[in-house]
């Protein structure tokens, strides 16, 4: 039985993260980046396939608690075993270019018996690396280090007791008293250098409890929702590369949307729509220099020929992601394929210029400055919409059936041209107001007449069929309609009529139709649910706003972690994890809900004068 992706808390130094389940076991790292193979993949197999374990030797101990110290990804553990308690530290040092893990294992009461077991498996668990043991000298004294490698990657472990060869794998058994404790550092480096030197355990944890602390300290966020926001911006950056600026999606590929099924994909690559969206949920809280920097990775994976534009780009903006299936691995809980790479690459998604438009319109109100370079790149962008103006698409949701004319993709298409009047009007750019004014009212009006079903009294879809998608909420957050628009509210209605589960939480669209070319079945997704709080916050159905955000963050795991979907059946969150589109969106309703919330003690508040 595979472990709870709800089981597992995140680890990021801002080039890579790691998985660390609730039993002391990292069961998924990719060094040194986070799209790079993995050296432990035991989380879509066995634990053939790699892992390193650091937990009591008792089979009866049990997790007392788990929790990130203060705002950071510094994991501390407290296990009981028999009549002993030991304390297991994880994190992973910030920006230093080479990746390691450091685990340190403290007695906190009585004497425990400790298991460490190493699986280290290149090549998503396919290889077994070369081994061997040695002794090196350092300031503090001689000391062992295992050094194993393949091909072009090495890794180096370090430690007071390091385990022995047993077969293919390393175990070994130590015991932690009261006030003692034992350190470990798994550090990679490329295999034709000299192993980097080991690292000060407790300078590094002060340095990165410090980075984090005054990184989500910085946070402008008040509400009863802040230590969510702040959690799920933490996340954001987290999933951020601090050498690029790349935006990744998750740190995992091909966690199953739906168990046992196939709808396992690979996240571990920066999309132009989930970036843009990270960049407006940072500029609302304050990070205007993390949102200049994604600009700057946006300015360089962009550079070309408008043509070549992709909606997805690796995390320094390398181009060819292509899609291939591991065989070798069985999957989570069995659902295969398991893929690397994305042939969603090569798709056209119309909706992606909107959203990276709306996320500089937004840098520009935040005071950021244009240059030559920026603002001709906006224009070349929206040149390109018009350009393809009549193609079809497959849409927000990467379907893999038939291309069509998605109303949330012709939507982000008027919102792009909107943001370009909007430059030229407001903010003195240069730019052919006049055409753009004429795109944006033709796509106004095709919207309000193809994308509106009368007989539903909702918006579609597609144009012709309809369907309802939960993308559509959409439409007033964009300043396309208002909240209380009649045609909005009807969509609602419409949606939660065919879209809203019984439990509460809205599906994106429905399987069975056949429009993602896919076999059937999925669970709620996560982020059209807040973006149904959003909507019912802003059109006057606050208290249901306020039961469906409380639902919603009961999802999170302990830690404050949120996957893609959730399944209400299991009660167990699904998909890759953690997700960025699901934290940004949480950032999102949070906003919402305490904008209306000020609004509306403001408007109720007795006035105080002569």
């Amino acid at each position: 039985m595979s472990v709870l992706i709800e089981d597992y808390a995140f680890l990021s130094d801002l080039s890579t993260g790691a998985l660390v389940s609730r039993y002391g076991s990292i069961d998924w790292l990719c060094f040194p980046r986070f799209d790079s193979e993995s050296v432990f993949a035991s989380l879509l197999g066995t634990e053939e396939h790699g892992r390193w374990l650091l937990a009591p030797a008792d089979a009866d101990a049990q997790v007392v608690s788990r929790r990130y110290l203060e705002s950071t990804f510094v994991l501390e553990t407290i296990w009981e075993a028999g009549s002993g308690q030991i304390r297991v530290i994880d994190f992973m040092p910030v920006g230093r270019g080479l990746s390691s893990i450091l685990r340190r294992v403290s007695g906190l009461s009585g004497s425990v018996r400790v298991r460490q077991e190493l699986r280290i498996r290149p090549r998503y668990g396919a290889a077994l690396p070369w081994v061997s043991r040695g002794r090196e000298n350092t300031p503090a004294g001689s000391g062992e280090v295992l050094l194993a490698m393949a091909g072009p990657d090495a890794w180096a472990l370090r430690g007071g007791s390091l385990p022995e060869a047993e077969g293919n794998r390393h175990l070994g058994e130590f015991t932690v008293s009261a006030d003692g404790h034992l350190d470990f550092e798994l550090t990679w480096f490329p295999s034709y250098r000299n192993a980097p030197p080991g690292l000060d355990f407790d300078n590094n944890l002060q340095e990165t409890i410090h980075y984090w602390a005054e990184w989500g300290g910085h946070c402008r966020s008040d509400g009863i929702y802040g230590d969510s926001v702040q959690r799920s911006l933490l996340v954001l950056r987290g999933l951020t590369n601090f050498e690029t600026g790349g935006i990744v999606a998750a740190p995992t590929t091909s966690l199953p949307e739906d168990f046992g099924g196939s709808r396992n994909w690979d996240y571990r690559y920066c999309w132009l729509r989930d970036a843009a969206l990270t960049l407006e949920s940072m500029l609302t809280h304050g990070y205007e220099a993390e949102a200049l920097k994604w600009r700057n990775w946006l300015l360089r994976a962009l550079a070309g020929d408008p043509e070549d534009i992709q909606i997805m780009y690796g995390i320094a903006g390398e181009r060819d992601l292509p899609e291939k299936v591991l065989p070798h691995l069985p999957g989570y809980e069995g659902a295969s394929p398991v893929r690397i790479g994305n042939a969603a690459v090569s798709q056209y998604q119309a909706d992606v210029i909107g959203e990276v438009m709306v996320a500089l319109e937004k840098l520009r109100l935040a005071g950021g400055k244009e240059d030559s370079f920026s603002w001709t790149l906006q224009r070349t962008l929206l040149d390109f919409v018009e350009k393809h103006y009549h193609d079809k698409d497959s849409g927000l949701w990467e379907v893999r059936g038939p291309v069509r004319y998605f109303t949330h993709s012709r939507l982000m298409m008027w919102v792009a041209f909107d943001c370009g009047i909007r430059a030229v009007r407001d903010h003195g750019l240069p730019g052919p107001l006049k055409h753009w004014l004429d795109l944006r009212e033709r796509l106004r009006l095709e919207i309000l007449d193809r994308g509106f079903d009368r007989n539903l009294n909702s918006f579609t879809q597609t144009y012709g069929r309809p369907d309802l998608d939960a993308a559509l909420l959409a439409l007033p957050q964009v300043g396309f309609l208002r909240y209380d628009d009649e045609r909005m509210l009807g969509t609602v209605a419409q949606l939660e009529t065919e879209l809203l589960t019984e439990s509460g939480l809205l599906l994106r669209y429905q399987t069975d139709t056949g429009v993602d070319g896919l076999a059937p079945g999925e669970n709620p997704f996560l982020a059209c649910s807040f973006w149904l709080v959003e909507q019912y916050a802003h059109s006057g159905r606050r208290d249901e706003a306020r039961v469906l955000m409380s639902k919603l963050l009961s999802t999170a795991n302990d830690l404050g972690l949120l996957s893609e979907e959730f399944d209400p059946t299991t009660n167990r969150l699904a998909g890759n994890f953690p997700q960025a589109f699901s934290h940004l969106a949480l950032v999102r309703a949070a906003d919402a809900m305490h904008g209306v919330d000020k609004l509306s003690l403001a408007v109720t508040s007795p006035v105080h004068g002569h």
